[in-house]
């Protein structure tokens, strides 16, 4: 007997599938543009937010660092997260924590409340931007995977950069609490499309998660962070400074011993074993001190030296947010044929070429010669980087350790934006502080701090530039990736 085919049948699942991966990938893009969204979207509001709740003017850095540390401490709590108890669970708790977070950022009184909203908020992005890349991962295979990984890079960097149109708009129109108001919609549409199309994917065996692990690696963050910048009041090598720096890295020992010994450690020291992902780690590492400081910095001296409203400000970005997304397509386009490292290394020689450009902005040469040029070079390079290094990063991974390498490579990128910030404006505020003890004017002074800064940043890219020929020629060169699942 002859089988009878249906080919309208096989169509109709072809298309159902399709449109059921397109909505997963939406949905996992939306939330990720949320998470790193809220990185940058506060960098235009700060004026108006240190003025409403009176933070000082070392304080006010902590808007940003208190979600990036928690972020960064927790990711890789997160990651394990969504490897153990599966990625639909672990999608759902991050974005209902963060959107209920947001919501208390929104109705903060005082400093200090904005301050513990932002850390809860930043554990919440730690358990749902993991879960994010392990959607992909887990759900695409072959080129459709390397078009999800272009789309989610692309999401990543223009997050960063649609953050401050987005900041200058809201805070200009509707006031500063729009940055965090704007979360709740985009919370509820992501949560409904989890329930209604994600399916679980979870690893059989132990149900337990490393928290003693996730405590001490964010606490000897907190406090090196806290070390670096309070220099400006207690000098590098003062004891208050060598104390508490130097009881980070105890604590920083403490967890890296403790995950020898635990039996379901936070970070498997085994995974850094991989090649990929231990070069691409690192450079993303480097990557995150001086992508976070790109929009901090220039930020600031667009509205400080140049006198632009949070409005116009959020504007002058435009260029910048588009050439994110035009590099993390190119990106994704270009791996299949040439492979991660050749991919980064261009990427990083933007950096270096992107940020000493800025090193020379001043007060008087304007946005066309001074921003905008410095500005999409390193915007073009970050999209680049951000696409390569994730698709590097999770590259001959396991899919049951799919949700802890993402987790890692997420932690590597904030946890260098959180120390590099914390560097960085020190080395800034140092440098402005002296120029204007020598009677510079404010303007001169201010916009030579923050071309100071840009230029650390220029060698701190060399420096990334040279980790990348770490990365095994070929990664991502027509890889096998994770198996598609139903």
């Amino acid at each position: 007997m002859t089988e009878i085919l249906n080919p309208d049948a096989e169509k109709t699942t072809a298309t159902q599938r399709k449109r059921h991966d397109t909505i997963l990938l939406t949905m996992a893009c939306v939330a990720q543009v949320m998470v790193v969204l809220d990185v940058s979207v506060v960098t235009v509001a700060l004026p108006s937010i240190s003025h409403q709740l009176h933070y000082t003017p070392t304080g006010l850095q902590w808007v940003v660092n208190a979600y990036v540390l928690t972020f960064a401490g927790f990711l890789l709590l997160g990651g394990r997260g969504a490897d153990l108890f599966g990625r639909r669970r672990a999608f759902l708790f991050g974005l209902g924590l963060f959107t209920l977070a947001s919501l208390l950022c929104a109705l903060a009184q005082n400093a200090d409340w904005l301050t513990a909203a932002r850390a809860a908020q930043g554990i919440g992005a730690a358990a749902l931007s993991p879960a994010t890349l392990t959607i992909i991962v887990t759900t695409f295979s072959g080129r459709s995977l390397a078009k999800g990984l272009g789309l989610w890079g692309a999401m990543g960097g223009v997050g960063g950069a649609l953050g401050t149109i987005l900041g200058g708009v809201l805070t200009n129109e509707l006031g500063w609490r729009w940055v965090f108001y704007i979360n709740i919609p985009l919370g509820i549409v992501a949560a409904l499309g989890a329930v209604a199309y994600l399916t679980e994917l979870r690893r059989e065996g132990a149900e337990k998660l490393d928290v003693f692990g996730a405590f001490t690696v964010t606490v000897a963050l907190a406090a090196l962070v806290y070390a670096i910048v309070t220099t400006d009041t207690y000098a590098w090598g003062s004891a208050h400074t060598i104390g508490i720096a130097g009881g980070a890295l105890v604590v920083l020992g403490i967890f890296l011993y403790s995950q020898t010994k635990k039996k379901n450690p936070l970070l498997p020291l085994s995974i850094l074993k991989i090649r990929t992902v231990a070069s691409s780690n690192t450079v993303m590492m480097i990557v995150g001190i001086v992508a976070f400081s790109m929009w901090y910095f220039l930020s600031l001296y667009l509205q400080d030296c140049l006198g632009f409203s949070a409005l116009k400000t959020g504007f002058a970005f435009l260029p910048m947010a588009v050439l994110v997304g035009v590099g993390a397509q190119v990106a994704s386009r270009a791996l299949p044929r040439f492979g991660a490292r050749p991919i980064v290394l261009v990427g990083t020689a933007l950096l270096v070429g992107g940020f000493f450009w800025l090193s020379h902005v001043n007060g008087t040469g304007g946005y066309p010669n001074n921003a905008l040029p410095g500005g999409t070079m390193t915007s073009f390079g970050l999209g680049i980087l951000f696409t390569t290094l994730a698709s590097a990063g999770t590259a001959g991974v396991d899919r049951s350790q799919a949700g802890l390498a993402s987790g890692l490579l997420n932690a590597a990128r904030q946890i260098g934006g959180s120390i590099g910030l914390a560097v960085l404006a020190t080395i800034a505020t140092s440098r402005t502080a002296h120029l204007l003890s020598s009677h510079t004017g404010a303007i001169t002074a201010l916009s030579k701090g923050y071309g100071r800064a840009f230029l650390v940043c220029s060698c701190v890219a060399i420096v990334a530039f040279l980790m990348a020929l770490l990365i095994p020629h070929g990664v991502s060169k027509h890889q096998k990736e994770v198996k598609e699942v139903a």
